[in-house]
């Protein structure tokens, strides 16, 4: 039986056009949104889920695009997609008690918040720079949700109604059990992403290194060199299936950024399946990761480097059920009950008010 709650809401949910909800493989803005929009309908909420045709949910279903622009090439450019598919949203507020908007790129809701009806709440999926968090703040008043501590104070200044972190589902990523001896470095190809550090860790450590990505330029030009299908081995951008079974063959995952993330979903994807994180300490990373239960963190890769027996000697077993403690689908889609109930009723107050 569907448990209903106290006061159900009537929400809007808008998710990225770049593919289908959820994603077949990488794409952890659709990941999240798709395991909220289904979790808020099993709580008794009605959903309607904006998104490609594509897609798969147990909400309501509105498609502005058969295909992603990620898939039909002739949709570009892609952020008139991502406006088209928010416009739709907002072209139906009257529908909903609010709209909830994931930015995969950038707040393109901004513009509607002295427009909509209703409340048009925004969840903004990378790190801000300053000078972006200035243009913003046009719109000051506009509520955002922050992915993490490390997010909400890139985001001074900007109206953040609460910070909510990311849920991985424990199903999909079940408990791997014995590992083997490898290390994984599983993300996208890119200077901050650190895979030419990870490759020195597997080097200095005398591991192997399963390399999981899309292929692109950065990948051809500075990581296919040092890939040799012994200690280095790159098997292709992997669906969420070959993700998971990666991620519970791992001996570690790891993590060496460069650049701090606002979140970094593999980290928790990886505690879910009991595979321990070895990571530098940088972004959100500090927040996720408990240092010596869940993974180790680091200041420098030296220290990363020489941490590793530690790091693959944490019980597994453990690790899961920090996880499960700290990124379980419920707690995620309770505080966002809370934050929706919440802004929902203040612009029904402040309506009144006006009358």
């Amino acid at each position: 039986m569907t448990p209903v709650t106290p006061s159900a809401l009537r929400i809007g949910l808008v998710g990225p056009v770049a593919q289908a909800i959820p994603p077949a493989r990488s794409g952890s803005v659709e990941t999240v949104t798709a395991m909220l929009a289904d979790r808020l309908v099993d709580r008794g909420h009605t959903v309607t889920l904006f998104a490609t045709a594509t897609s798969v949910t147990r909400a309501r279903l509105h498609a502005v695009f058969e295909e992603g622009y990620h898939q039909d090439t002739e949709l570009w450019p892609w952020e008139l997609c991502e406006l088209l598919n928010l416009a739709a949203a907002v072209e139906r507020a009257d529908a909903f008690d609010l709209i909830h908007y994931q930015a995969e790129y950038h707040p393109l809701a901004l513009g509607y918040t002295r427009l909509s009806p209703v409340p048009v709440i925004q969840t903004l999926h990378h790190a801000p720079s300053a000078s972006e968090v200035a243009l913003w703040a046009r719109y000051a008043e506009a509520p955002f949700i922050a992915v993490s501590h490390s997010q909400a104070r890139l985001l001074a200044g900007l109206n953040v109604v609460a910070t909510i972190h990311h849920a991985v589902d424990p199903e999909a990523h079940a408990f791997g059990g014995t590992p083997g001896g490898d290390l994984l470095f599983l993300g996208r190809f890119t200077e901050g992403k650190g895979v030419l550090a990870a490759i020195e860790v597997a080097r200095r450590t005398g591991r192997r290194l399963v390399l999981a990505a899309a292929e692109n330029e950065y990948f051809r030009e500075a990581v296919a060199p040092h890939v040799d299908g012994r200690q280095v081995r790159y098997v292709g951008e992997a669906d969420r299936r070959t993700k998971v079974r990666l991620l519970q063959e791992a001996a570690a995952l790891v993590y060496p950024v460069e650049h701090g993330e606002s979140f970094g979903l593999v980290l928790a994807e990886a505690m879910m399946c009991g595979t321990p994180v070895a990571a530098l300490d940088r972004g959100a990373v500090g927040e996720l990761v408990e240092d010596g239960v869940t993974g180790t963190v680091c200041d420098t890769l030296d220290a990363l480097i020489a941490a590793m027996p530690r790091t693959i000697a944490l019980d597994r077993a453990g690790v899961r059920a920090a996880a499960i403690a700290r990124f379980g689908p419920e707690r995620m889609v309770r505080e966002h009950e809370a934050v929706y109930a919440r802004v929902a009723a203040g612009r029904r107050s402040a309506t009144h008010a006006l009358r």
